[in-house]
């Protein structure tokens, strides 16, 4: 006989709130923020559902991310910005933040939005986390917001351009040493070898005096096109596997 699966016990406001240290004082906000439609429907006294908290924490998210992104990257164009802040407020991507802060097991579903693993959705975990962004807002402000926020921007800015997504691999690195507060990447001729119609360019590239990446190639600009993909690929393992230790500068 199939056994029927146990709805998980669900967090309080209270506890999640104590968990993550968020600065929010009005416990019914930061409820009706963990409330599903779901929930509603089978609970006649849920005064609310997350609904217009998920609305206004959408275009919270957008102003916050916008503002970080133009804050930490100075020199990104217009349209890369754009793209940029694309990425990180994606569903995907706020599934993830949600993911990161276990936001799953604090939402309140009703009984078959839990039976079909809705806590691990993630259009539900990214509805949550915007009316969760919504509820802080409300509460604290936009400068605290801005802070609950940056931790998660910078993370998925450093994936998002250690995954060669926007732009030629020297701008991107030069962008994420930019974003770190380190100086621009400078890149040093090694040697080079072979007779003048057939030469071989070997290029470090440096931050501070550290190398970060190494390329070869039958001219300076490739060469120095492939020590920039080489650093960002140590830097995508470092974010990926924590294997390396190439990136100091955390």
């Amino acid at each position: 006989m199939e056994k029927t699966a146990l709805p998980l016990e669900v967090e309080s406001p209270q506890e999640l709130r104590d968990r993550l240290n968020l600065p929010v004082q009005d416990m019914l906000l930061l409820s009706r923020a963990l409330t599903h439609r779901s929930y509603v429907n089978e609970h006649p006294e849920a005064i609310e559902d997350n609904e217009r908290l998920e609305f206004l924490g959408d275009a919270v998210l957008d102003f916050v991310v916008g503002a970080w992104l133009y804050q930490h990257f100075p020199e990104m164009a217009e349209g890369d910005l754009t793209r940029m802040r694309s990425a990180l407020v994606h569903t995907e991507r706020l599934a993830d933040f949600a993911r990161q802060i276990d936001l799953g097991r604090a939402i309140h579903l009703g009984r078959g939005e839990i039976q079909a693993g809705g806590q691990d959705k993630d259009a539900l975990l990214c509805d949550t986390f915007e009316a969760v962004v919504g509820a802080l807002y409300l509460s604290s402000g936009i400068e605290v917001t801005q802070q609950f926020m940056s931790p998660f921007c910078r993370q998925a800015a450093d994936i998002t351009l250690a995954g060669n997504s926007l732009d030629d691999p020297k701008s991107l690195f030069q962008q994420w040493a930019q974003a770190r507060g380190l100086a621009t990447p400078q890149y040093a001729t090694r040697n080079v070898t072979g007779p003048d119609h057939a030469r071989t360019f070997e290029v470090d590239v440096l931050v501070e005096g550290q190398v970060y990446g190494s390329g070869i190639g039958r001219s300076t600009q490739m060469a120095t096109k492939l020590a920039a993909q080489d650093a960002l690929d140590h830097l995508e393992n470092y974010l990926n596997n924590g294997k390396t230790s190439i990136l100091t500068h955390e």
